[in-house]
């Protein structure tokens, strides 16, 4: 789909609104009160939409919770990783 450069306009609108915290549904309400048609308002939350995700780091791996126990007596740190159960162990025990 070839972008237009009204269309380029409000992808870049859209895209700086939302970093500064407003919310898609009042960015779309105050473009369409604008007079931009709701098509090209659709359209254009979707290119931010995808063009945002492009900019976003994935998440490589899960974080693992870590316990440290500390011995009164000796000072010494002890780390733990929690286990968890399996979701039928947690059914029938």
């Amino acid at each position: 789909m070839r972008k237009s450069k009204t269309l380029d306009q409000l992808i870049n609108y859209i895209k700086s609104n939302l970093k500064k915290g407003y919310t898609l549904d009042s960015l779309k309400y105050s473009l369409i009160n604008q007079g931009y048609t709701r098509i090209s308002v659709e359209n254009a939350i979707d290119f931010a939409n995808k063009e945002l995700a492009k900019e976003i780091s994935p998440i490589k791996e899960k974080p693992q919770i870590t316990y440290r126990l500390i011995n009164d007596k000796s000072g010494e740190a002890i780390s733990v990783t929690p286990r968890k159960k399996s979701f039928w162990k947690k059914i029938f025990g």
